[in-house]
């Protein structure tokens, strides 16, 4: 077939030399009917003209398939997708994806079409370049945005978590982590599915009859599970960030054409050849390469990430599900949700996620902080947080150093999942039981007065309220204070929170306050888990654990004992410290209140109080690490 297509070209340009006259540009009404129709009383010079077009036509024809193919999406759609440019393949299949009744293959698959995907164009390519990274960007922040692919821990305590290599992308794995577990810990049954599809309150069916994971669930787990949890979770942040009505998937056109070459090599070694030598270093070469494909079928898009799981594997792998995540939410959707878009959404000097990022991944908007609602600041202006409840949420060292105020929405999300920040890292933390976050007569008494406290709050979480404000709050919550007391709160103009929590503590119920004679308000006891992705040679005294000589890279999972004490009195939040143990309160108190069990800290521990206040936590073996 080749000699023949090279034959056909040779004689189409012998026949393009000829010395001949021009062609008319208008031909004589026989010739053109002779030339349509083919028959024989044409003249030599007219049968002449008409095949060289022919094949010169035909020699084009083919030109094209072949540049079709180079360049066609490595997954067979299903006939009859809408969409740009569409060609067929007659090869042999291949099939990226292990399950047996999977229909996504690569582009080899016989008699299937694919979608070629969009480009951006120069000027989109450009503006996603610089609202990633700014204008100025140094090559070691490039190198670790593109050097981190999506994979689990090949390590067996671990096999559950992403790993982290690079610094940098910690806020897009540990949001993806987060999703991830969701699917693991609390939908493992879906994960038997083949053809899985998302639902819009996929986060509230099952509480009912699955609210605990086993203890054992990571022993468990196959490749093709956590796989499939990977693309829910994946596909699941994307929907979101598509306001639940698109997705938008990016890849790398370089790839498709190598894949082809996939038999005898393992995909991902393909990748990473077809890979090597590539830098993306300006909107310019991000635009030769990327290539992206939208989807409102929640199936289609799951399957498209099921079979572009070896590319999110692939060194490139965090950064291309970034722009997937931000082109889902639309460039001009993002830059609208910021508090100030001139900044990038890649941090200098060390290349962090952004709080942006990390909130956008969670909630499917890009805002910039982590309270609830927004803040009025005055004159017309005012700055965004988190809109409405999460399926997953969000804790930071920072507040515990009062230098912001996590809302109820991050705080207390569906799921006993939450990504946890310190200066200069993500990590997870979570529970495998949901009844972790339930809250007893008196907690729920104070989360509604804390949340109506915090609403009147024009401070930026720093804890207090104007006067004005702090009588909406009494009038919302029912709270009937004494006249002396009142007095007292307001003689200074305004309300400081933990003042005003010393009063409620000392309120009867009757009055709308806190006040618990039997001082237990009752005690909690349960478990936590927090996991590290950042992959560290593991020693074992003096050597460094290895397998086949190469050492082996594990994240961290440690599990935490949590031990919630009753609330404290007024008298014991005036002279107690953090750290300081509940008095036993009475005969009636149970041992563990009367002998609290020593406690362990560690930032985390920080963390955890910003959830459940005066919380003290024990583990095994070293302290967890949030750096």
């Amino acid at each position: 077939m080749a000699d023949q297509e090279d034959e056909e070209l040779k004689m189409a340009l012998r026949m393009s030399m000829q010395k001949e006259s021009p062609e008319p540009k208008r031909s004589k009404p026989g010739e053109e009917v002779v030339g349509a129709v083919g028959e024989e009383g044409e003249s030599p010079e007219v049968k002449n003209r008409r095949l060289q077009r022919e094949l010169m036509a035909a020699a084009a024809e083919k030109r094209m398939i072949v540049a079709a193919k180079n360049v066609a999406e490595p997954l067979a759609e299903k006939s009859g997708r809408s969409g740009s440019g569409v060609v067929e393949c007659k090869d042999k299949s291949v099939n990226l994806v292990k399950d047996e009744d999977k229909n996504v293959n690569l582009v080899k698959g016989e008699e299937k079409i694919v979608n070629l995907g969009e480009e951006l164009s120069v000027a989109e390519a450009n503006e996603l370049f610089s609202m990633i990274f700014g204008c100025e960007v140094t090559r070691d922040i490039l190198g670790q945005w593109t050097n981190q692919g999506i994979r689990f821990s090949p390590d067996p305590d671990t096999s559950m978590g992403l790993v982290q290599h690079e610094g940098g992308p910690c806020g897009v794995l540990a949001a993806i982590q987060a999703f991830v577990l969701k699917y693991l810990l609390f939908f493992p049954e879906e994960l038997n599915i083949v053809s899985p599809s998302l639902s819009a309150n996929v986060g509230l069916r099952r509480l009912a009859d699955k609210e605990s994971a086993g203890a054992d669930i990571f022993s468990s787990l196959s490749e093709e599970k956590k796989s499939r949890a990977l693309v829910r979770g994946m596909g699941e942040i994307l929907f979101m960030c598509g306001s639940n009505r698109r997705v938008v998937i990016a890849s790398l056109r370089i790839l498709d054409g190598n894949l082809e070459e996939s038999e005898g090599r393992s995909s991902d070694e393909v990748i990473s050849k077809a890979l090597e030598g590539l830098s993306l270093e300006s909107g310019a070469n991000l635009q030769k390469v990327l290539i992206i494909n939208t989807y409102t079928s929640s199936i289609d898009a799951l399957q498209r990430l099921e079979a572009l799981l070896p590319v999110f594997r692939s060194r490139m792998g965090a950064m291309l599900f970034l722009i997937s995540a931000l082109l889902s939410r639309g460039m001009d959707s993002v830059q609208a949700d910021r508090d100030d878009p001139s900044q990038p959404l890649v941090t200098a000097p060390f290349g962090h996620a952004s709080q942006e990022i990390v909130n956008l991944l969670l909630s499917g908007e890009a805002v910039a902080n982590v309270f609830d609602g927004r803040m009025d600041l005055g004159g017309g202006m005012f700055v965004k947080g988190i809109s409405t409840t999460v399926e997953v949420g969000f804790l930071t060292l920072l507040e515990s150093l009062n230098f912001c105020k996590v809302g109820l929405h991050l705080k207390c999300p569906k799921w006993p999942i939450w990504v946890v920040g310190s200066e200069s890292h993500y990590t997870v933390l979570f529970a495998l039981d949901t009844k972790v976050q339930e809250e007893n007569e008196l907690e729920g008494r104070e989360t509604k007065i804390r949340r109506a406290f915090d609403a009147q709050d024009q401070s930026g979480g720093g804890g207090f309220i104007s006067v004005e404000g702090f009588h909406q709050v009494l009038r919302e919550t029912n709270v009937s204070l004494p006249a002396d007391k009142l007095q007292n709160l307001c003689s200074s103009g305004y309300i400081v929170w933990s003042e005003f929590w010393q009063v409620l503590l000392d309120l009867d119920k009757s009055m709308g306050g806190l006040k618990d004679p039997s001082g237990l308000m009752g005690k909690k006891v349960f478990d936590l888990y927090h996991f590290n992705g950042i992959a560290k040679s593991v020693m074992n005294g003096n050597q460094v654990s290895s397998v086949n000589d190469f050492p082996v890279q594990r994240p961290r999972l440690t599990k935490l004992r949590v031990s919630v004490p009753p609330r404290w009195t007024p008298e014991e939040f005036m002279s107690s410290g953090p750290g300081t143990s509940d008095p036993t309160a009475g005969k009636d108190s149970v041992t563990e209140v009367s002998k609290p069990e020593p406690s362990q800290h560690a930032p985390l521990v920080d963390c955890i109080r910003t959830r459940w206040s005066r919380a003290t936590c024990t583990w095994e073996g070293d302290a967890p690490s949030i750096v």
